[in-house]
């Protein structure tokens, strides 16, 4: 089993919607059975918190839902458990360092870096610009699929 743990700075935008895009991609392939697929924070500031309301229904107008999903902040046994942790822009991947310490097995990496232009995952929160962000989760998570089924 391939685990994959998303992560940005308040897990209520972009992370969860890198879970529930990749979520709705395996199964659409018909391999959700080889993934678990997860998200976090990196920030205790939304812990509990639901899914932003306009990320939610970025989701749900492609026909994702994100039903129960609530925040919560990245630990060190995350680091342990799962075999990709993939940060949304450099701002989280530098947070990341600071909650598990130096990236001995080599599990951390960039979002974009899956695809042909890397970047940060466009930030909405600032921007209100949800379809941007939608845009590169979707290139993103195509691209970390076609890595990892190869």
């Amino acid at each position: 089993m391939i685990k994959i743990l998303f992560i940005c700075h308040g897990n209520i935008c972009r992370s969860p919607m890198a879970e529930f895009v990749m979520k709705h991609k395996v199964r659409e392939r018909g391999v959700a059975d080889r993934f678990e697929i997860a998200s976090a924070a990196t920030s205790t500031e939304e812990i509990g918190n639901p899914v932003y309301p306009p990320a939610r229904r970025m989701l749900q107008s492609h026909g994702i839902s994100c039903e129960g999903k609530t925040a919560r902040q990245m630990t060190q046994a995350d680091y342990q458990y799962y075999d990709y942790i993939v940060a949304m822009d450099a701002n989280n991947l530098r947070n990341i360092q600071r909650l598990i310490g130096p990236d001995v097995n080599h599990k951390v990496s960039l979002m974009m870096d899956y695809t042909d232009s890397p970047r940060d995952v466009a930030d909405p929160w600032y921007t209100g610009d949800f379809q941007t962000t939608w845009d590169d989760v979707q290139e993103g998570c195509e691209g970390l699929i076609e890595t990892l089924l190869q």
